[in-house]
């Protein structure tokens, strides 16, 4: 048995980073990049280091670069954690497995750290595998949960469920992880919202302004849970961004749309501190007369354009500040 499964890159189209705080989040999606996994039957269970598990290195500087981007560890560590909690899974709820192990490899060009969601790919891409290759079906609107608990309770990655949920559901999807809900039952409300809704997208990213999203949101998850009235006000801001956002789709209003993602990064720019390098992408592509915001931590934006004309004068100024463009083809 040969199983070979994908989650794609995503991009926080509004909302972010309210997702992990009780918020509102539209995502999406896109084939443009792709954590793939291949997993086979084996007599010993095993895992295959990958592309993110370097070991060896051209020099004392790349070496220093990589655990100063990346830790000590790679991707090996997020496939044992989603094993491990799809194993639990299966204990608590009493299903009985297969008498078989595997070993998985994965691979990735999902560019890293830059709020693309290259890890969570990995777990989700993990998570799909594991339920083909035992038989056994995680409810669709538990899976991403799985996933976030496998990177946050087992990892010590501070995250939230928008990646995850938008890796397993693909598309577009609308998130409400209102408060009663996910502390009730684990998970939010997740609409699926029609791609052909959406108006002309790019996503623009640069490696060099990388950045470890865990310890932004590390920052972030001691600030709420202090209940600072601004960190608070802010999240519910985010949360309305992103209802708005989701209304003006449905009802095909797309004319709004750019307002809303420029807010949410004015929003973002105003409460917490945006390095200059990541809000000069987002001014720069503002200056070729785009909506920008952050696609996620940093490092990457994602924002809409009027017409060809447009885009290419965006996909000119972005490389002139050492950024690549693309039109993502949703997934």
């Amino acid at each position: 048995m040969l199983i070979r499964t994908r989650s794609y890159a995503r991009a926080g189209f509004l909302g972010n980073p309210s997702d992990g705080y009780f918020g509102k989040t539209v995502s999406f999606a896109f084939r443009n990049f792709a954590a793939e996994l291949t997993m086979y039957e084996t007599p010993e269970l095993g895992f295959v280091p990958g592309d993110v598990d370097d070991s060896t290195f051209g020099s004392p500087d790349e070496l220093l670069k990589e655990i100063q981007l990346f830790g000590y560890y790679g991707g090996i560590r997020l496939l044992k954690a989603v094993s491990k909690l799809f194993f639990l899974y299966c204990r608590d709820n009493g299903i009985e497995l297969p008498k078989k192990n595997f070993t998985v490899r994965y691979t990735s060009n999902i560019p890293r750290l830059v709020g693309l969601s290259g890890s969570s790919a990995i777990c989700t891409a993990m998570l799909k595998a594991l339920q083909q290759f035992y038989g056994v079906e995680v409810p669709l609107e538990y899976a991403p949960t799985l996933c976030l608990e496998a990177e946050r309770d087992e990892l010590d990655i501070q995250c939230g469920l928008q990646d995850r949920v938008i890796q397993m559901y693909g598309g577009c999807v609308f998130m409400d992880f209102e408060r009663s809900l996910v502390e009730s039952k684990g998970y939010g409300r997740y609409e699926r919202l029609d791609v052909s809704s959406l108006p002309n997208l790019y996503v623009a990213f640069d490696p060099n302004r990388a950045e470890i999203s865990g310890k932004y949101h590390k920052k972030l998850r001691v600030l709420f849970e202090e209940k600072k009235p601004d960190i608070l006000a802010a999240m519910s801001e985010f949360a309305d961004i992103a209802q708005r956002g989701r209304d003006a789709l449905v009802a095909g209003r797309t004319e709004e749309l750019p307002a809303l993602v420029n807010a949410n990064f004015d929003l973002r720019d105003r409460i917490f501190n945006v390095s200059a390098a990541n809000r000069n992408m987002v001014m720069t592509a503002r200056s070729a007369g785009a909506s920008a915001k952050f696609a996620g931590s940093g490092g990457a934006i994602v924002g809409t354009y009027e017409d060809d004309a447009q885009y290419e004068r965006l996909v000119k100024a972005l490389a002139g500040i050492g950024c690549t463009t693309i039109k993502p083809d949703i997934a």
